[in-house]
């Protein structure tokens, strides 16, 4: 039998007040004068020094800030791969993602796009990267999306939403400083917080899970529980129990798959631009089919943190855009078959996959 050889996210620091030292950490990687690190930098953060005064910037360097209001687009990438290509004298020391999982994505995909020729959306699947991509690190300030520790940089194109998952997508280095996560809005907390609940629910619920996947699986599941059910923590410690629960959720799906939630949420990602944790919060939430006593408990932390989640939002769209959407999901046959097994296509039926989405 042949086994896959996965990178790891290869450097990582962990503690409150760790983004102070990530010029020392980068330093060390600078090629040259000319040669400037880039960081691409959620635009929320734009008038929040705080933040923004820590940014090390030295020679040629440069922040551009990105709206993480919609999902990353493959456009979006080549646009900026393009912007860095006529702006710098030289390639860049390496990219710097900070933000959600939005621009941690966007920085996995620019730094993969500056060595790879072609554009972004040729590279949507599974080993299509060629070469490695420059030097990149990852600076999460909102815990839950896994995208810090994943090998995938999950991206929308003219026909499709799916990552380029690759041996050279991983960050480099990761910086998780929980002290970041302070100001992020509750619901978005709540959104991204039951991203990695689903994570961990359909690795450990899959046909794909081993003792590999179980064991992270395992670790974040009983995390989330206790920071979303339980009044057992400070604020400061369920920062720091948060942020380590997305790291193991996304570690969780490395030897694994997620499931039904993922693949419908991103035909309404495609159709609706539903952002990605409210996408999956949305599906989730009439997912008792697949997943009872987890959508009991998803619930449960629902009611528990006062959250609504919107309805009827596919009540009105057309037969098209219906169609677009079951297409888009069930085009993702690894999720599925890790949800429901080899014979899935017995069970998800565009008859079907019509009748949940209407439900939402």
């Amino acid at each position: 039998m042949s086994y896959k050889n996965f990178p790891m996210v290869s450097n990582v620091i962990f503690g409150r007040g760790s983004f102070n030292q990530l010029s020392e950490v980068i330093a060390p990687k600078r090629l040259s004068m000319k040669a400037p690190f880039i960081y691409i930098v959620d635009d929320v953060f734009k008038s929040n020094s705080w933040i923004t005064s820590r940014i090390p910037l030295s020679y040629d360097d440069r922040i551009i800030y990105e709206s993480s209001k919609e999902e990353p687009k493959t456009s979006q990438v080549d646009k900026l791969v393009e912007d860095i290509i006529l702006n710098c004298k030289e390639r860049p020391s390496g990219i710097i993602g900070i933000g959600g999982g939005s621009m941690l994505d966007l920085a996995k995909a620019v730094a993969i796009m500056l060595t790879n020729k072609g554009e972004t959306k040729d590279y949507q699947g599974w080993d299509l990267v060629k070469n490695p991509g420059l030097y990149h690190v990852g600076i999460p300030t909102i815990s839950g999306t896994g995208a810090e520790v994943s090998r995938t940089t999950v991206l929308t194109g003219p026909t499709k939403k799916l990552g380029i998952n690759s041996d050279f997508t991983p960050f480099d280095q990761v910086i998780l400083d929980p002290e970041l996560t302070k100001d992020v809005p509750k619901d978005q907390w709540f959104y991204t917080g039951m991203d990695c609940f689903i994570h961990c629910v359909e690795s450990l619920n899959g046909t794909y899970l081993n003792a590999f996947s179980k064991s992270y699986g395992d670790m974040a599941y009983t995390q989330c529980k206790e920071i979303f059910l339980e009044d057992s923590l400070s604020l400061e410690a369920a920062q720091d129990q948060l942020m380590m629960a997305s790291w193991h959720g996304g570690m969780s799906i490395v030897y694994s798959q997620v499931g039904v939630a993922h693949a419908m949420s991103y035909g309404l990602s495609f159709v609706l631009g539903t952002k990605h944790g409210i996408g999956n919060c949305i599906v989730f939430n009439h997912l008792e089919e697949f997943y009872p006593e987890d959508v009991k408990l998803f619930k449960a932390m629902k009611l528990k943190h006062n959250i609504k989640l919107p309805t009827g939002i596919c009540a009105n769209l057309s037969d098209k855009d219906i169609d677009t959407m079951i297409k888009i999901s069930l085009s993702l046959e690894p999720l599925w078959e890790n949800a429901l097994g080899k014979n899935w296509k017995k069970t998800i039926t565009p008859k079907k996959l019509r009748q949940l989405y209407l439900k939402m």
